[in-house]
């Protein structure tokens, strides 16, 4: 390869990857500056919060279904890799169109700010992050764009000058005419180049690992401070019983430890909404308009229900879900301050962050644990799970009813109003359907002849599970044995033991049967519009 292409290529990679790190410095120094303001008012985080907002619902559902809690570091990687080769061609266009490309790089950082500005929970001086982000990161692109050399003078350096004969040798020598775009415009040495641009990844890698640690310090002081100020419940849950549960290795406990809940969200960042800044308003059709703040609310007899919460989302056999004693005030009470008006047949829920959900009246006025939530599992809400305050409603799933982060209750109707999984093709009410899992024995496990048994979780939730059935090998359906119900709101354990099974590979499949006889589906669907069905079915290996 000839010395002219080597230093085209290697001139050509310089600039990109100075596009690369002015990208990075951008969305690092926004991130670590917006801990200072709020979560959403990082560039980063307000690009991924539209990105989720005008994903296809195929999309959203594939990413849900297939990745479950990883969807949203899955897409921060595509954004970084679709940004990286963005940013690098931008740095690459700047070799020989450095004003053309800066052009771009500032309409990119614009759109940026747009994106930050068009969240709800964001003001004006929300924009400020990205601003300084933006300023640093052109800095760093014009910067290293000097160093790495531009246009012709990257391309064709001078020549040597010659001797001149005549010339009076004392004399400085007269300075070769600029031939690039830049005043000043020269290839960098190699070395000048690496060390900026590697001053500039450590730089960016330190503002995104601040950012991170200054968020995390937040959330757990503010949990910290918060469980000073929870209140007993004036109605605590009943004690669950022992039956309630198998006693099978690998069946999950009755209640879901708060780190081990599962979450599904459209938040690419947890709200950081404190106590004193929260209040819920009550609007719409209503005859009087209800504002409560967390003082008043912390005031009032509180109660605990044991709730199953299910994600729509949920594959066939899935852990999308799970069980949890929640502290809060009945929903149904507090509309009852606002006296809904008679036309009224919806509840429209809304999130900080601009999140909707439409939950049918009927739900929060009716005798259900429908609540309005402030603690979970004895503790006050994990920032992850809604705190300082959530909706949970029993037999719904949770897009039309498990709003976290909630500050508004609108009153409304179905043919006026819509929400945003409702915007993307799901059912506007989400009524959870009967269901079951197989949790013994695992997939494709190998199980010793004489320790064969087969156990898992069925729900019903509103409902109550009154039958488990399994079949083995396609063989006739057996009733199993129920553990203990502890309300019709929580999921029901189930064991079965299997005799005399011969060794070898087997195939066992699990129905569930409703209180009010509505038997599980087993016709295979995906879970638009409203949840997944079909009779989950494991295979194992018996030695």
């Amino acid at each position: 390869m000839d010395t002219a292409l080597l230093r085209r290529t290697w001139g050509l990679r310089r600039h990109a990857v100075a596009g690369v790190l002015a990208a990075a410095l951008l969305l690092a120094i926004g991130d670590v500056v917006a801990r200072f303001f709020l979560p959403a008012a990082s560039p980063l985080v307000a690009l991924g919060s539209t990105v989720i907002e005008f994903a296809p619902p195929a999309v959203q559902e594939m990413a849900i279904s297939v990745l479950g809690p990883l969807n949203k570091p899955v897409l921060f990687l595509g954004m970084g890799l679709v940004g990286a080769a963005a940013a690098a061609g931008i740095g690459a266009i700047g070799r020989r169109r450095p004003l053309i490309a800066s052009g771009v790089f500032l309409g990119v950082a614009a759109v940026l700010l747009v994106a930050v500005a068009r969240r709800p929970e964001t003001g004006a001086g929300d924009l400020l992050p990205g601003l300084l982000g933006a300023a640093v990161g052109l800095a760093a692109l014009l910067g290293l764009w000097r160093l790495a050399g531009s246009g012709a003078a990257a391309e064709h350096p001078a020549p040597e000058p010659h001797a001149d004969p005549d010339a009076d040798p004392h004399s400085e020598p007269h300075p070769e005419p600029h031939s690039g775009p830049w005043p000043g415009s020269r290839p960098g040495s190699r070395r000048a180049f690496l060390a900026a641009a590697s001053g500039a990844t450590a730089l960016a890698i330190t503002c995104f690992a601040v950012g991170r640690s200054i968020g995390a310090f937040g959330r757990g002081v503010g949990e910290r401070l918060v469980e000073l100020v929870l209140p007993q419940p004036a109605r605590a849950a009943s004690p669950i019983p022992a039956a309630a549960s198998v006693d099978v290795d690998g069946v999950p406990p009755f209640i879901t430890p708060n780190d081990d809940f599962y979450r599904i969200d459209t938040a690419l960042v947890v709200p950081e909404l404190e106590p004193g800044e929260w209040s819920l308003r009550i609007t719409g059709m209503v005859e009087e308009e209800v504002s409560l703040d967390m003082s008043e609310l912390l005031d009032l007899p509180l109660e605990e229900h044991h709730v199953t919460l299910t994600c729509v989302s949920n594959p066939v056999g899935g852990d999308l879900l799970g069980t949890a004693t929640w502290l809060g005030f009945p929903v149904r009470d507090l509309l009852a301050r606002a006296r809904p008006l008679p036309e009224a047949d919806m509840v429209l829920s809304r999130s900080v962050d601009g999140f909707t959900a439409s939950t049918p009246l009927e739900a929060l006025t009716d005798e259900r644990a429908s609540l309005l939530a402030v603690g979970m599992n004895g503790e006050p809400l994990p920032r992850q799970h809604g705190f300082p305050a959530r909706l949970v409603v029993p037999g719904l799933y949770g897009y039309v009813s498990a709003t976290k982060w909630v500050v508004e209750l609108h009153l409304t109707r179905f043919d006026q109003d819509t929400a945003y999984w409702t915007d993307r093709g799901w059912d506007e009410k989400g009524p959870v359907l009967v269901a079951s899992r197989i949790d013994v024995p695992r997939p494709l496990a190998t199980v010793p002849h004489d320790e064969v048994v087969v156990a898992g979780t069925a729900w019903a939730q509103h409902d109550g599970v009154a039958a488990v059935e399994v079949r083995v090998d396609d063989g006739d359906w057996q009733e199993v044995e129920l553990a203990a119900e502890v309300t019709v709101d929580t999921w029901r354990q189930w064991r079965l033991p299997l005799d005399g099974v011969e060794p070898g590979r087997h195939a066992v499949t699990v129905r569930a049967t409703s209180v009010s006889g509505d038997l599980q589906i087993g016709e295979r669907r995906d879970p638009i519009p409203n949840a997944a069905t079909g009779h989950h079915r494991i295979e194992f290996q018996v030695e």
